[in-house]
């Protein structure tokens, strides 16, 4: 008989991985049941099914095959960069657009790469090539790539937001309590419309940001990169927001790096994310990751997206931002009949597509009796239904996974979830809001 063997040997990130991170295995649990005419699902940050341009990318797709000259072996591999169609595309549309407010003389001194797999794969490629430290960050955080960081060896510290983002006063307070351990400040990390929360990161705190990271970098005598995620910028739809400026404006010591993506406006599957920054050896190494995931993205996606932007993207944006301003106006108002006598806070509506919910008192927390009442584990029949055919669940992301764990949020988290109105139907979602409202009535008791 063969002797049992220890098992493989795993890097820690390996080990760390073999379990999953709470939202991982919360979906996973719903998805192996899930029931796409019965249960609702306002956890899942996907796009509308609506707003994807399918006509407009099968035509695009023809257009490119149809133009090798200009659009060379797009069916074979790319370069490690990019397309150089679409990285030519994607700054005309910054320029064109008044993107951010950088000018041809601003985007003349930086470089665009494209990721291998969307902006997600450049997020990744920084943790792969910036050396493990003290990740800074906003609170509630983008709890996805905050768990990969710490997976990967970084340690978050988290800095409470406010309606206008980070909270720069108590950023310098909590360097300052650092002391010696700046030093092992790795990068800063921010989404401008922050994921969960929805709260747009004003101009004046983007500036006072670059200007807090440009000071550390002096004392500290290196350069500290700040990531500026702005993957919800172009789905800014509330029309009494100002116009959003990018940080590369502020930026005297080129620190700062943006990623953009195209999946909200155009197509996740389309797999495009870019990032802006200057050159040097931290954006030369993410080009050399993006060689090594894959040597480029699909190059048919990249230069489908070039035509898109060169051609159609204007009336594409439109439309969705319609749509999604649209929906938002529904959904806070239901949010405020059916909710608000519960709610202490709602924030978020104004941009991308997600509400963020602060209760009064309503905990919200795996194996709550809110959580068990819309899971339909309550063990009541006449709430969860019959074993066999359960009443209509509804799923939402808890506030818990969404705040730094080590933070100063924790317990207010514990009264927090975040709604995506973005793949839901606002009548799916009115439904599910008023199954909400039944939730918490049902919470009060206990």
């Amino acid at each position: 008989m063969m002797m049992k063997l220890p098992d493989f040997l795993l890097s820690e990130y390996g080990k760390a991985s073999c379990t999953p991170s709470p939202v991982n295995r919360m979906m996973a649990e719903f998805a192996a049941d899930f029931r796409e005419a019965k249960d609702i699902n306002l956890g899942v940050g996907y796009v509308n099914e609506q707003t994807i341009p399918r006509d407009l990318i099968l035509k695009s797709m023809r257009e490119v095959l149809a133009l090798p000259e200009k659009y060379r072996a797009a069916l074979n591999y790319g370069g490690p960069q990019g397309s150089p169609n679409l990285i030519e595309s994607v700054r005309k549309f910054y320029l064109q657009n008044k993107v951010g407010g950088l000018t041809e003389k601003i985007l003349d001194k930086k470089e665009i790469i494209i990721g291998p797999n969307g902006a997600t794969s450049l997020l990744e490629g920084t943790a792969h090539v910036l050396k493990p430290g003290i990740v800074i960050t906003s609170d509630p955080m983008y709890y996805i790539y905050c768990n990969y960081l710490e997976r990967m060896g970084f340690e978050v510290l988290a800095v409470p937001e406010d309606q206008d983002g980070i909270q720069t006063d108590l950023l310098t307070e909590k360097l300052k309590k650092l002391g010696n351990r700046k030093n092992k400040i790795s990068f800063f990390y921010v989404v401008s419309i922050n994921n969960p929360t929805g709260c747009i990161l004003s101009n004046k705190r983007k500036a006072e940001l670059v200007w807090v990271v440009s000071k550390l970098s002096e004392e500290l005598k290196r350069k500290v990169p700040l990531i500026v995620d702005k993957a919800y910028e172009d789905l800014v739809h509330d029309e009494a927001v100002k116009p959003l400026q990018s940080a590369l404006l502020y930026d005297k010591a080129d620190l700062v790096y943006e990623i953009g993506t195209l999946s909200k406006i155009l197509s996740p599957a389309l797999r495009i994310g870019y990032m802006i920054g200057c050159d040097g050896p931290f954006l030369r190494a993410m080009i050399q990751k993006t060689s090594d995931t894959g040597f480029s993205a699909p190059l048919i996606t990249q230069e489908i997206t070039s035509y898109l932007l060169d051609n159609q993207v204007l009336l594409q944006i439109e439309k969705v931002n319609h749509g999604y301003r649209e929906k938002a106006k529904q959904v806070k108002k239901c949010i405020e009949e059916q909710l608000g006598r519960f709610l202490a806070e709602c924030c978020g509506g104004k941009a991308g597509f997600y509400f963020y919910l602060t209760f009064r008192k309503t905990s919200t927390v795996e194996g709550s009796a809110f959580f068990r009442y819309l899971a339909r584990t309550t063990g009541i029949p006449d709430i969860d239904g019959p074993e066999k055919d359960k009443h209509p669940r509804v799923i939402y992301v808890p506030g818990e996974f969404c705040v730094d764990p080590k933070g100063d949020l924790v317990q207010k988290g514990k009264r927090q979830l975040r709604l995506s109105y973005g793949f839901e139907e606002p009548g799916r979602i009115k439904h599910a809001v008023g199954v909400m409202k039944q939730a918490a009535e049902y919470a009060g008791n206990f």
